[in-house]
């Protein structure tokens, strides 16, 4: 049935879409969703047709939290699979608690996270990491034993959160805490329990220098992140009451003999473990491996496959359990049941050998939470073939042709390789990975509409696209730098390769087309084009150089490789002054406002170049070729980043 028979309530709905599928498609903030449902109204459409849209508004609302939502999903889970590989590697308590408490603050996104621990000997707490904090009185606290948000976290075994500290009376306010936390400008507070069995053993906590309310997400992900800190504790005392068995045992040879065995077992389902973590293996794996290990039968069940009873109190207590003949661990994660590690036929069970089950049981937590995330990145990655392309893995041109047609591509066309890069300054580590999150996102959903493929690559992201009818290079570089920009609302810098074809047969011209494309990026760069899209045809004589074959070193050292030698010998800054001079018109006192000096050193300077270059140096030809010479030097000098 063609699109003009359709019933008009199924044309409305469809046409209603349309506006808010492209919201989506560009990631839009979600208030800009209004806009074609007030649109409308201001148009005084049908009430159908503004019916229609609000529906359609709600639609994709919903999906835009979705998938806001399978996002931060991700990013947590990575973290938290990372986390659980410094503890499955384990060596230094400290470098595991601060990773976790960096990665803590990162996710959730506050100004500062710290985790106290609890002074058996002394009878209060202290702060054992920091992360964020400016003020040394409250990086050295030490508390009494219920006093402050801590003090309530560690009598309840709860999570609890303020949204204003200095308001909140449901906890004890000291003098000294007062102090430490005003000095840190810190206004609302998360709190969870850091817990070996039933026992608080300290709090992880996670703060705002401005008044926020955390959700209940943001304080299960802090409590899985408290859990990993608290098995990190765990082993690190496991390992210290180990070796001081050990030195117990070494009177006596027969328990020496015993307790060797229990703590080679352990030693060795530890390697087992580490190494199916860092090959990606599954629950069986680990199954198998503990099975072997401890001389049983272990077994994974899915929830409900184990009696609820045992498993329950397994989560609680945090332990195995002993069930009938069987010992019962479960694996859970942020709360939710995964299922449980059963070991069968083993009424007694040696304290080792009890955490080993329960280590395998976090370790099959994590791998199972590490294979949903990755079905669900599987199914957004579309780089890998332009990678094979780029690495040239790949020959044989039917596959590779297989490979694109499922991705709606055609590798026998005429096509150009783009490099684009974000030209931005990022505050700090993490503003600048999310900048190029938004960049290859921007150009996986490019590429994806354009039948092309994209890969991020070299700090910046790499596009294999098709070149239309009228397009060319140039034309397609300058379409793509402004429609990145737009989509990530930063400076991109685009630079193509000249048009390819027949990339099944020839696979290994991407990667050299890859290369002038970065090349050409960079001379944007140089040549103060930053945000612009252009191909080496665009530079001229020095698009030449930079094809990839011309002698661009005989070139410069021809034309300033004296200056350039007397530079490195003396460690003076002729080619700087001549850069100067030139970018000042030639003009020897603006040339001395450039670079700060006086303009009798800037004339000194301008001799020596003379009696360098030649008496001629000035001349109109040679002034085109130094300075030519001059850009490349910068060129080469700095490479593609």
């Amino acid at each position: 049935m063609s699109r003009d028979h359709l019933p008009s309530a199924e044309r409305s709905a469809d046409s209603a879409e349309a506006p808010f599928l492209e919201l989506l498609a560009r990631g839009a903030a979600a208030d800009a969703y209004e806009q074609p449902v007030l649109l409308a109204r201001a148009e005084g459409l049908p009430d159908g047709r503004v019916a229609a849209l609000e529906q359609a508004k709600l639609l994709a609302l919903r999906v835009r939290t979705e998938i806001e939502g399978r996002r931060r999903r991700e990013a947590e889970l990575s973290a938290l699979f990372e986390t659980a590989h410094d503890l499955a590697g384990l060596r230094d308590l400290d470098a595991v608690l601060r990773a976790i408490v960096q990665r803590a603050r990162s996710l959730l996104g506050t100004d500062i996270a710290y985790l106290s621990l609890n002074d058996a000997v002394r009878g209060d707490t202290y702060m054992r990491v920091t992360e964020g904090s400016v003020a040394a009185r409250f990086q050295q606290l030490r508390l009494g034993m219920g006093e402050g948000l801590g003090g309530l976290v560690a009598q309840t075994a709860r999570p609890y959160v303020t949204d204003d500290y200095f308001k909140d009376e449901r906890f004890q306010h000291t003098r000294t805490i007062d102090a430490g936390v005003q000095d840190e400008g810190l206004v609302a507070i998360l709190g969870v329990p850091l817990m070996i069995g039933p026992q608080v053993i300290g709090v992880l906590f996670a703060a705002d220098r401005r008044a926020r309310v955390f959700d209940r997400e943001q304080i299960a992900l802090l409590g899985s992140f408290a859990a990993l800190a608290a098995a990190a504790i765990d082993s690190a005392n496991a390992l210290t009451e180990t070796r001081s068995a050990l030195d117990r045992l070494g009177r006596a040879n027969e328990i020496i003999r015993d307790r060797s065995a229990v703590i080679e077992r352990a030693s060795d389902v530890h390697d087992r473990l580490a190494e199916l973590v860092l090959r990606g293996g599954g629950v069986h794996d680990v199954a198998a491996a503990v099975s072997e290990v401890l001389d049983g039968t272990v077994e994974f069940t899915e929830p409900g496959g184990t009696p609820p009873v045992a498993v329950e109190a397994a989560r609680a207590d945090g332990h195995a359990v002993r069930h009938g003949d069987d010992w019962v661990a479960a694996v859970a994660a942020g709360g939710e049941l995964l299922g449980a590690l059963v070991l069968r036929g083993h009424s007694g069970l040696d304290p080792v050998d009890q955490r080993t089950l329960e280590r395998a049981a976090m370790v099959t937590s994590l791998l199972l939470l590490a294979r949903r995330s990755a079905s669900e990145a599987e199914q957004r990655v579309r780089g890998e073939l332009l990678d094979d392309l780029l690495d040239t893995r790949d020959r044989d041109p039917g596959l590779l042709r297989e490979r694109a047609a499922r991705l709606h591509a055609d590798l026998d066309g005429p096509h150009v390789v783009l490099a684009a890069r974000l030209d931005v300054v990022a505050a700090d580590a993490g503003q600048e990975a999310g900048a190029r999150r938004r960049l290859w996102s921007a150009a996986s959903h490019l590429a994806a509409t354009r039948h092309g493929l994209a890969a991020a690559r070299d700090g910046g992201t790499v596009l294999l696209l098709p070149l239309g009818p009228g397009d060319t290079a140039t034309t397609l570089a300058r379409r793509i730098a402004k429609e990145l920009g737009t989509a990530v609302q930063e400076a991109v810098t685009v630079g193509a390769s000249a048009p390819l074809d027949r990339l099944a047969t020839h696979p290994e011209a991407v990667a050299a087309a890859y290369t002038e494309g970065q090349r050409c990026l960079e001379a944007l760069r140089l040549l103060g084009r930053a945000g612009d899209g252009a191909a080496a045809e665009d530079f001229g004589f020095l698009g030449l150089l930079l094809a990839g074959d011309r002698d661009i070193s005989g070139f410069v050292g021809r034309t300033i490789g004296g200056v350039v030698a007397y530079d490195e010998r003396r460690g003076t800054d002729l080619l700087r002054t001549l850069d100067a001079y030139f970018a000042s018109g030639m003009s020897p006192a603006r040339t001395k406002d450039a670079l700060h000096v006086h303009v009798n050193t800037v004339a000194q300077r301008l001799e020596r170049v003379g009696r360098l270059l030649g008496e001629d140096w000035q001349s109109p030809a040679r002034i085109l070729e130094i300075q030519l010479a001059l850009r490349l030097h910068r060129l080469s000098s700095h490479g593609p980043r």
